[in-house]
């Protein structure tokens, strides 16, 4: 459903406000913590990338570095969005580091497109407990300080509910994870809408150029035909950034909200502007 028009706050900006997110340590994630560290803000990481892998880019550590050096405030939470433990020290952090919380963005998600004979019980717990119960029981946690935020927004990085058969075929494990994800954030919007916290959902129209599509889903040619995730991170900008009682229970494509607040140059986030984008998982061409 595409989000409705609707104005920015009065700074339309996210200066002093104090962002959870679980992951972040690289790709989309980081990108929106970027984004929100050049307004000034504040933002807690949760995740458990304390030391480096060959596999991919970066660490929980090196990503604060960049936020701080962006122009935010950061506190980083090693642990496993998994934990009820890791939740409790991440929103008792906030809290005590920054007097409170203002966005939940729920980003940490596990990637497997195996089929159903194919996956491994552990694979679709290990998806079901990050994507799914990280995304409730990170909410659940902050929740009564989002009930006393001025603009608060729950953001959830997950899919359209697009039930044509060929998505629901073909990985139902990470569909139903994502799609988890996804009934959490309308189901939000719908209990907390008359206390006003917003909940929605944003999703990227093409593949975004991250270690996950460059691992699972296509190599570089992939990665060539993706854009950037800065075209996440603006996106998300422009939601957080809108009163919360103006854009609630939405499922948000990047590239149509963009539009409607202006945007009409999309090369600039195109990896190779010469390739054929591709379109994201659960999104029809």
């Amino acid at each position: 459903m595409p989000a409705k028009e609707s104005s920015t706050d009065r700074s339309g900006s996210l200066a002093g406000r104090t962002i959870v997110m679980s992951g972040g340590s690289r790709g989309i994630g980081l990108a929106i913590a970027l984004r929100a560290a050049r307004d000034g803000a504040n933002v807690v990481l949760v995740a458990k990338t304390d030391k480096p892998d060959p596999r991919l880019e970066g660490t929980i550590h090196t990503a604060a570095a960049a936020i701080e050096a962006a122009g935010g405030r950061v506190l980083a939470v090693v642990g496993d969005i998994r934990s009820d433990e890791t939740i409790s020290r991440a929103v008792e952090g906030a809290v005590t580091a920054f007097g409170g919380i203002d966005v939940v963005l729920n980003n940490a998600s596990v990637l497997s497109v195996a089929g159903t004979l194919e996956l491994a019980p552990r694979r679709y717990d290990l998806m079901q407990d990050v994507n799914t119960r990280g995304t409730y029981m990170l909410t659940r946690a902050a929740l009564p300080h989002l009930l006393t935020a001025e603009n608060p927004h729950i953001l959830t990085l997950s899919p359209p509910l697009n039930l044509d058969p060929k998505w629901l075929g073909a990985h139902p494990a990470y569909t139903l994870a994502k799609y988890g994800m996804t009934l959490c954030a309308l189901s939000f919007a719908a209990e907390f809408a008359q206390q006003g916290v917003a909940s929605n959902a944003l999703w990227p129209r093409t593949t975004i150029a991250t270690a996950a599509v460059a691992n699972i889903l296509g190599g570089a040619e992939m990665v060539r035909r993706s854009r950037t995730p800065e075209i996440m991170a603006d996106a998300a900008h422009a939601i957080l950034t809108t009163p919360s009682r103006e854009l609630t229970g939405q499922v948000i494509i990047d590239e149509e909200f963009l539009r409607s607040r202006g945007t009409s140059d999309f090369a600039r986030y195109a990896v190779d502007p010469s390739a054929e984008l591709m379109p994201d998982l659960y999104v029809d061409p």
